[in-house]
């Protein structure tokens, strides 16, 4: 009876966020077949994602198989793991196997998007279970917060290590290091594959500790004479804890502001996550009850999110919080990829305000919860498997998380560089390919409440409108006649500016008048109207816009 097991990533390689990843083990008696999905992160949209609010993985192969699907194995509460859970839970309710503080970041994010019914099991940072074929063991994994984990799935074909995001933190925020000896244990058991993060196998070194934030906090602190504002992914508990410490050490008073972050603060106080006297916390309308020097504001907008908290007061729309010149803002965070843009707009509009701000570039206000070269290599020593896979980087991190492990003796046929919905294959003799066949692993755009409503068309008509706007033209024909009975009557946005184009609309709807008295029998007025009325516009401005002729007939 021939085994297989297949390893599907539906996001997360090739890109940063949307991480994803199916094990599917199956046998010719059909009788054992299962999946297993580690993460369901979302991605911010690029550039290029008009109106876009957030991407998240393509889950039609799991609705394809989800009659197999036994759960969903989450390694750590940041958005870009758990970001999909609202979107993708009411068309695939598997349970959701994760620990005490992921789970609560989790359950704060299904209420507020009214996801119900969701099933979390509860598990330990060294937890054991059974899932179907699927024997799985979690191990603790120091990154940017806390309760983060590793997998390992033993099946019936071999055993599949999945990092999650780590690194090799000596001096943690949340005290717990990332367990070397479960790793070793399972290195000497044997790993048939080490699916690894790769985020930072651009960075040579080690990744500094979190510790070194706390000193930075603890400088500014002590120089900042008015109000301190951090802002911060609202997953990001141990950011916010080194916040809370540094605030606690200089005697301010602590206001967190956003509705997420707030909820995740809440939740991470009653767990103990976060240590923190209560009486410590102030509401955003008690700030001006205090002089500047005895408040700090931890808020979001660490990515220059046009919603956030920060981009708000940035830009003076915050409720709340109006910037003055005296205020210290911290900037924790380092840009991901396609969102420099929005946070050098933000960054600009807070020096026009007159803030002094600090950011990675000049001050160690942010440093990386995944590992470097060095301790990517030493995670490699650790399992020793089979095979390694790099995952969770764009497509250059793989390859260079890939020559690290050539250079550790690893040969090239043992490394696999995927993309999303590429299909790894190991048979029981512990052979592994990749497959030519793929399965579905496009993005899915959500915009709004619609989700994977926006495609590439609309995308195009979005670009469309940006650059050249649109032309409406709109009339009423006598079906029997073809004679024109109302209008033309002609609207554009984005194009021309109205006055000072009058000659240029009349002689559109000259054209229209000499069109139809051309085609009176024409049965497809909206076509043609479009076709002539696009070529006259080019002529005369060398410039496209969206063409809608609106033809009723009568």
């Amino acid at each position: 009876m021939s085994k297989t097991l297949r390893i599907i990533p539906l996001g997360g390689v090739g890109e940063i966020g949307k991480n994803m990843t199916a094990l599917e083990y199956h046998d010719d008696a059909d009788v054992n077949d299962a999946i297993v999905v580690i993460d369901a992160g979302m991605m911010f949209p690029e550039a290029h994602m008009l109106g876009v609010d957030l991407v998240i993985p393509d889950i039609s192969y799991l609705l394809e198989n989800r009659d197999k699907v036994l759960g969903i194995l989450i390694t750590h509460g940041h958005e870009d793991h758990i970001g999909a859970l609202p979107y993708i839970l009411p068309r695939l309710n598997a349970p959701l196997y994760a620990t005490r503080l992921t789970a609560g970041l989790i359950e704060v994010k299904l209420r507020f998007n009214k996801v119900r019914d969701a099933t979390i099991q509860i598990i330990s940072d060294r937890a054991t279970f059974q899932l179907g074929p699927f024997t799985i063991e979690t191990f603790h994994v120091s990154h940017s917060i806390p309760d983060g984990v590793g997998v390992a799935v033993t099946t019936p074909v071999g055993t599949i290590v999945h990092t999650g995001d780590f690194k090799f933190d000596p001096n943690p925020v949340d005290g717990v290091m990332t367990d070397f000896g479960k790793l070793a244990e399972l290195g000497a058991r044997g790993v048939l594959a080490l699916l690894s993060d790769s985020t930072n196998a651009d960075s040579p070194g080690h990744t500094p500790s979190e510790q070194v934030i706390a000193d930075t906090f603890a400088r500014v602190f002590a120089l900042a004479e008015g109000r301190l504002i951090i802002a911060t992914f609202a997953s990001n508990i141990s950011r916010i804890q080194q916040a809370i410490d540094a605030a606690t050490r200089f005697n301010r008073k602590l206001c967190v502001i956003g509705r997420s972050m707030q909820d995740n603060v809440r939740m991470a106080v009653e767990l103990g996550y976060l240590n923190a006297d209560p009486q410590q916390f102030i509401r955003a309308d008690q700030v001006n009850d205090y002089t500047s020097n005895q408040v700090a504001i931890i808020c979001t907008g660490g990515q220059g999110e046009p919603t956030s908290a920060l981009a708000k007061m940035a830009n003076r729309e915050h409720k709340q919080v109006t910037l003055r010149p005296g205020d210290t803002i911290i900037l924790s965070a380092s840009a991901i990829p396609g969102n420099e843009e929005m946070i050098n707009k933000t960054l600009n509009n807070l020096f026009r305000e007159g803030a002094t701000v600090y950011y990675d570039r000049f001050l160690d206000v942010h440093v990386s919860g995944h590992a470097s070269q060095e301790e990517e290599k030493w995670m490699i020593n650790l399992v020793r498997p089979k095979f390694f896979i790099p995952v969770h980087g764009e497509y250059r991190h793989l390859v260079m998380h890939a020559h690290l492990a050539e250079e550790l003796g690893y040969r090239r046929e043992n490394i696999f560089i995927v993309e999303n919905g590429d299909v790894i294959e190991f048979d029981q003799n512990a052979r592994g390919r990749v497959l030519r066949q793929s399965v579905s692993a496009a993005d899915v755009l959500v915009d709004g409440i619609g989700v994977g409503e926006i495609g590439s068309v609309v995308l195009r008509d979005r670009h469309q409108l940006a650059q050249d706007g649109f032309f409406i033209a709109a009339l009423g024909i006598n079906s029997q006649t073809g004679e024109i009975v109302f209008g033309p009557e002609i609207e554009t946005r984005g194009f021309v500016y109205t006055p000072e184009a009058e000659s240029m609309l009349e002689g559109a709807k000259q054209v229209i008048r000499e069109t139809v008295a051309a085609n009176a029998r024409d049965i497809d007025w909206s076509a043609t109207l479009k076709q002539v009325l696009s070529a006259y516009l080019y002529k005369l401005t060398r410039r496209r816009p969206m063409v809608i002729p609106v033809v009723t007939e009568l």
